[in-house]
């Protein structure tokens, strides 16, 4: 299964780089990179190549799809049934040199009816810091005066 699932994405990425080169051949209102002017005597003339061209979009954009839906289809037949947060720890780890507890974080409160609020911080860390004293303006000395 997971050889199929590479292979597959292999392909997708194929048909994304071709989709890509035969979006920029084609004819758009400055030229396109690949059908620049020229006249006749070309094996195609312009309507066919345009032809061509939308024809291959068309088939590379639908491949493109399917694999985009397979490998969807592949991803989800992997995953587990059970949800992210269950497989996460309930706690984060403590970075070095902190206590090991923070306020900001902490697991909800076991299955009961009790509201959940945010933690209360100590009101010293929500007053304003006390003002700095004013600097006390020195006068600035004075040029002596030329005659």
């Amino acid at each position: 299964m997971e050889n199929v699932q590479n292979v597959i994405l292999v392909v997708h990425l194929v048909l994304a780089l071709l989709l890509i080169g035969v979006v920029l051949l084609q004819r758009s209102e400055g030229g396109g990179l690949g059908m620049g002017g020229g006249g006749g005597g070309g094996v195609m003339t312009g309507r066919q190549a345009a032809n061509a061209l939308t024809k291959l979009t068309w088939i590379f954009a639908i491949g493109f799809l399917a694999t985009s839906i397979t490998l969807t289809v592949f991803s989800a037949r992997a995953g587990k049934e059970a949800s992210v947060v269950d497989t996460t720890p309930a706690e984060a780890p403590a970075a070095p040199g902190s206590t090991g507890t923070s306020p900001l974080i902490s697991a909800p409160p076991p299955s009961t009816d009790e509201p959940v609020v945010p933690p209360v911080t100590p009101p010293a860390a929500t007053e304003a810091p006390a003002e700095a004293p004013a600097a006390t303006e020195t006068p600035a000395p004075e040029a002596p005066a030329s005659n």
